[in-house]
């Protein structure tokens, strides 16, 4: 499946969700968030929210620091 992850294109595999793809992209921690097609994705949902072929995603992680 073809995405567009950070301004990248990227051919992935098994991404049908956004927990899939997450993983796919082995990408753990509880400090992200996702928006898909620049819509925020709430987290109880990444196992039902859906991939299509050139969905735009936005995956950021929070930074602490002073």
């Amino acid at each position: 499946m073809q995405l567009v992850i950070n301004g990248q294109e990227k051919d992935l595999q098994s991404s049908g969700t956004v927990t899939q793809m997450l993983k796919e992209l082995d990408i753990t921690g509880s400090h992200i968030a996702v928006a898909l097609n620049f819509q925020v994705v709430p987290r109880s949902s990444y196992d039902q929210t859906p991939l299509n072929e050139g969905d735009k995603i936005e995956i950021v992680h929070a930074v602490g620091g002073g």
